[in-house]
């Protein structure tokens, strides 16, 4: 029988989604779920724990800034890591990391000591989300390409609202060490499973080369029945392999569109950690109960969990231009009826809760629109940056709130101040639309 030769990335996008690639969106779901949990655990804790030990909770700015900025490192360091040695080691080897100093936080007994574990806790945190991002993208079909990525990736703000439930009982009962004794033995549980069952990207195996074939057909095999052919080899027309590194995601034309999705990132990011890190806390403030705080925080992620899938469902049928530059606009709205709410319970949590649909659920969409603009030798990459650059939005974001709050301001002129940015995104997404358009600019194909 001749050799059959199949591309990689047509036979994936022809075939019907099966067994195999169930499991590695599921995996990478549970993934996201308790990188949400974690990330999202101090926020939850934060007004229990200044009660606890005497402090001003306005005072734990850098704290969540701490925990961002070992993200930022994490996504840059992980991320490039992953391009040159494969998704699958990384998404274990962060796991792994992030379980293991979150429970670690649980014995923290000092301000310092509970900013040095949320850093180090942060970069374990912040190697997961871009490798299990890349390798959906690179086992789902292009047709549901940015679905698959946006439900994977909706695992984040719904780890954040079953953490919120969660940690409303696991104090009452246990009080704040608990909850990051959960969030820290939880991912540890998950590791043997993903060294089982979680495999290796194709497209990664192949352009790896030489003693990986077998891994490879393996997994082809599992997707594709005409790869269980005799004589049957890979490939993949796609650009020459570029080795990994932020210079190579300013080549190729590329400079103009990487530096306009960073600015997208910083501005996303900054507004939603600006929310998910103060929003308990100034509730509180307000006069209602730490329950309705936590409450506000579970709305807003479950806002994003499924914006984020309806505008990935979105994307993968239309323009993605006008989906997410129509989100950030209404983010911005949004954001503001916050600030406009006051005390009145309902009006509070509807705007919250359509705050997540348009900010975290758009950050989702923009993320899973990013997926499809490098190729598979700087996907995760590109991805990382893209994220890393982002989170010096998620740092300034946080401290820029609690230099605000300290300084007294009126909220509802800060939520005002906070619908800027998502502004500032959609002129940035447009102005990219318009330059892919003007240089014949399409996403690679992937």
């Amino acid at each position: 029988m001749a050799d059959t030769r199949l591309d990689i990335a047509r036979a994936i996008d022809d075939a019907p989604i099966g067994g195999l690639q169930f499991r590695v969106f599921l995996l990478c779901a549970f993934v996201a779920m308790l990188d949400g949990f974690d990330t999202q655990s101090i926020a939850f804790v934060t007004p229990v724990i200044a009660e606890d030990w005497g402090v001003d909770g306005k005072s734990f700015g850098p704290i969540f800034s701490a925990g961002l900025a070992g993200l930022m490192l994490g996504q840059l360091i992980f991320s490039m890591l992953s391009d040159r040695f494969g998704r699958r080691r990384v998404i274990i080897l962060s796991t792994l990391c992030f379980g293991a100093l979150t429970l670690a936080t649980a014995a923290a007994q000092s301000w310092w000591m509970l900013l040095g574990l949320r850093f180090l806790a942060g970069f374990g945190l912040g190697g997961a989300i871009p490798n299990i991002m890349a390798i959906t993208a690179e086992f789902a079909p292009r047709r549901i390409r940015a679905t698959m990525v946006a439900l994977v990736f909706g695992g984040f703000p719904l780890g954040a609202v079953l953490g919120g439930y969660l940690s409303m009982h696991l104090i009452a009962a246990f009080g704040w060490h608990s909850v990051f004794i959960a969030g820290g033995l939880a991912p540890l549980a998950l590791v043997p499973v993903l060294i089982a069952a979680l495999p290796e990207s194709p497209r990664f195996l192949l352009r790896a080369g030489a003693g990986h074939e077998a891994a490879l057909s393996r997994v082809m095999r599992a997707i594709v029945p005409a790869a269980a052919q005799p004589g049957c080899t890979f490939f993949a027309d796609e650009p020459a392999a570029t080795r990994a590194s932020l210079a190579s995601l300013f080549s190729d034309r590329r400079a103009g569109p990487t530096a306009m999705l960073w600015i997208a990132f910083f501005m996303s990011l900054l507004v939603i950690y600006f929310l998910m890190s103060w929003l308990p806390l100034i509730i509180k403030d307000r006069g209602l109960s730490l329950d309705t705080g936590i409450a506000a925080a579970m709305a807003l992620n479950l806002g994003g969990a499924l914006g984020g899938v309806v505008l990935g469902w979105l994307i993968d049928r239309y323009s993605p231009y006008p989906v997410l530059i129509g989100a950030f606009l209404s983010g911005a709205l949004s954001i503001v009826a916050i600030g406009l709410s006051g005390v009145a319970m309902t009006p509070l949590i509807v705007s919250v809760f359509v705050a997540g649909v348009f900010s975290v659920g758009t950050q989702t969409g923009l993320s899973a629109f990013t997926t499809g603009q490098y190729p598979t030798a700087l996907r995760s990459t590109g991805i990382g940056a893209a994220l890393a650059v982002g989170r010096i939005g998620s740092i300034v974001g946080p401290m820029a709130g609690g230099a605000l709050l300290a300084a007294g301001y009126p909220i509802d002129r800060i939520f005002f101040a906070v619908a800027v940015p998502p502004l500032c995104a959609a002129l940035v997404l447009a102005a990219h639309g318009a330059l892919s358009r003007r240089a014949a600019l399409a996403p690679v194909a992937i």
